[in-house]
């Protein structure tokens, strides 16, 4: 499905299109190069008169204006270096000049506002000494080996401000890794024991199948591919022979394994399920993707790496991005606060240059020689159970859309502590046509959210999620309260349809509310209809979402929740809503809910039908006549709730 709200831009204005190599997307190493360089000439206005910082317009991040330079400086020194590289060092000589130039003014003592903050415990110029670690090490012919001395030196203190400083225990021990391992390379003091306990972290964090959570908790997201999994090959290029072999050989394993699950997170038109945090680095999505191919460690043929990278980087350039002036902003499409964090300053988009390391590979490498082959979206449909991060994937090839199920992650800390609810991790689904509403107001929105009301309206937040086991087309957990209390659902997918039993436990009579995919357009409201027990959402292409009751709400009129402002994929949104109370005489409520979202008009959203046993046992009928059972007491591993 496409964004009909943005206007497509000419790809050609990169490079011509090619057919033949690329028959499903046009593009080529051609397009990579010229995007790098768009990207790369838009952000020279906005340097300091010394080059060592980057100062772009934009909200700036909680560090403040001076760390916002540097991170400017290091993020786009990367994607340079990745230019630099991929060429050989024949881009010529002012890319390489004006960073070389950054590098000594940046590190000047009388550097003035210029000069980089320090590497100091816990603080940002850790993420960007990462980024300038890697981008000196891959440029090493071209720009650190023909540094003077001097400014080597300047560098390597700077940088070594890590040994010996306290790190948070995330993906952050990584840059860690990174940034001592160079020191380590060049001679310069560094920790061996604080490299060894930063890739020792990692085997803590693991959970099988090739997926981590980034620190303690159930924190599953795109971290996992351009960080947990993009760090360590890094490391590894760096390490050279000093690299643990069977460090090494684990990495590659488990990387292979995520391929095999990643493949599946991006739309037949190239759009990435819109989940989780630093959703504004965008492409960067496809990082791991050339990380694999760099490490001998895919499972995807050449031309399919390629597809899908290609698919990504246009979706975006095709919508926009970047925008006139040549500058990522801080959003997903057009600048949209809402899928940023604190954190988060005006060049913080610019960690997309993760996406251009495929550059690194030879022109001759088959990854861009070779014909795109299909992703698997654009031949079949997929489900794909994903127990680690308690994921369930279903895609459907007639709309080329990607669907993800969630019962397992949440990014709340380790209990007791508590936090509130972030909409891009607490909904019990996400896509790649949608994105959750991010409502100004308090409260969460109705999105992909079964919540109880409270006298004044205000729904119950989902809160942390105790996944209760994913495996075949279904996946369980509880949340919304302590043991014996809350919500237990049971999700069954089937093609583009998930069927959600809710188990609520919650006085008689509470108020209760159930919302489906909210579908944005900017270009005006999407159509809403409804009717007793159901209720649609149509975008102006054709992007349906429907939500009906099949047992337990009643034949009160389902309806559709507008909203302006609050979603990353158009100005106006819309939700299919349905409204009822838990029922009388007991503690426990069943509802049963058909949840929609598809771009094929040939799609139905009625026929289906569930029926209640006295057991509690649930008879489920899709629209399709596909027939699924859910037992009351078990979950999808067989285990009593």
């Amino acid at each position: 499905m496409t964004a009909p709200h943005m206007s497509p831009a000419d790809s050609s204005t990169l490079a011509p299109s090619d057919s033949l190599l690329s028959p499903l997307t046009g593009w080529t190493r051609a397009h990579w190069e010229a995007m790098a360089d768009r990207l790369l000439d838009g952000i020279e206005p906005f340097a300091s008169p010394g080059l060592a910082q980057y100062r772009l317009p934009g909200r700036a991040s909680h560090s403040g204006a001076l760390s916002d330079g540097l991170e400017g400086f290091a993020r786009s020194f990367l994607l340079a270096a990745f230019r630099i590289a991929g060429s050989r060092g024949r881009v010529g000589p002012a890319l390489i000049e004006r960073y070389a130039a950054g590098l000594a003014a940046g590190t000047d003592p009388a550097g003035g506002d210029e000069r980089w903050p320090a590497i100091t415990d816990r603080a940002q110029p850790m993420v960007e000494a990462a980024s300038i670690a890697i981008a000196l090490h891959e440029t090493r012919p071209w720009l650190w080996d023909r540094l003077d001395d001097g400014v080597r030196g300047r560098v390597a203190h700077w940088l070594g401000g890590f040994v010996g400083a306290d790190v948070n225990d995330s993906n952050w021990r990584l840059f860690q890794v990174i940034t001592e391992e160079f020191l380590a390379s060049v001679g310069a003091p560094h920790s061996r024991a604080e490299i060894d306990a930063g890739l020792a972290r990692l085997e803590d964090w693991y959970r099988g199948g090739g997926w981590y959570t980034d620190g303690d908790g159930r924190k599953f997201d795109y971290y996992n591919g351009w960080a947990l999994h993009l760090y360590p090959v890094l490391w590894a290029r760096i390490a050279g022979p000093r690299a643990d072999a069977a460090a090494v050989a684990r990495h590659r394993g488990r990387l292979r394994e995520f391929l095999a699950a990643h493949q599946h997170f991006f739309g037949a038109d190239g759009a990435p399920v819109h989940q989780g945090r630093s959703l504004t680095y965008r492409f960067a999505t496809t990082a791991p993707l050339w990380a694999g191919v760099l490490a001998d460690a895919t499972p995807l043929p050449p031309g399919r790496t390629r597809r899908l990278a290609s698919g990504a980087l246009r979706h975006f350039a095709e919508r926009g991005v970047p925008d006139e002036r040549g500058l990522l902003t801080l959003g997903w499409y057009r600048p949209f606060l809402p899928v940023t964090q604190r954190y988060s300053g005006p060049a913080s988009p610019y960690w997309a240059s993760k996406a251009f390391l495929g550059l690194l590979l030879p022109e001759s490498h088959p990854v861009w020689t070779a014909q795109e082959e299909p992703a698997p979206i654009d031949t079949a449909d997929t489900t794909l159970a994903l127990p680690g991060p308690g994921w369930l994937l279903h895609t459907t090839a007639a709309d080329g859309l990607v669907r993800l199920v969630n019962h397992g992650s949440d990014r709340l800390p380790p209990p007791p502590a508590t936090a509130d609810d972030s909409p891009h991790y607490a909904r019990l689904a996400y896509s790649s046509a949608t994105a959750p509403e991010t409502p100004t107001s308090p409260g969460a929105g109705p999105d992909n959210h079964l919540a109880l009301l409270a006298p004044d309206g205000t729904p119950s937040p989902r809160g942390r999620i105790r996944p209760l086991g994913t495996e075949g087309r279904r996946a369980a957990s509880r949340y919304g309260g302590e043991d014996g209390d809350g919500i237990e659902t049971v999700s069954v997918v089937h093609g583009p349809w998930e069927v959600r039993v809710h188990r609520v436990h919650a006085p008689a009579g509470t108020p209760v509310r159930e919302g489906g995919w909210a579908v944005a357009d900017d270009d005006g409201p999407p159509e809403g209809t409804s009717g007793p027990g159901w209720a649609l959402a149509r975008r102006a292409d054709g992007l349906t979402s429907a939500l009906v009751g099949l047992h337990g709400w009643g034949d009160g009129p389902g309806r559709v929740v507008g909203a302006v402002g609050s979603n990353a994929y158009g100005h106006h949104s819309a939700t299919p809503v349905l409204e009822g109370r838990t029922a009388p005489g007991g503690r426990e409520s069943l509802l049963v809910t058909l949840v929609q979202l598809s771009g094929d008009p040939h799609t139905p959203h009625t026929g289906a039908s569930a029926r209640v046993d006295a057991d509690g046992d649930v008879d489920i009928r899709f629209p399709d006549g596909t027939r699924e059972s859910v037992r009351r007491t078990e979950t999808p591993y067989g285990r009593p709730y």
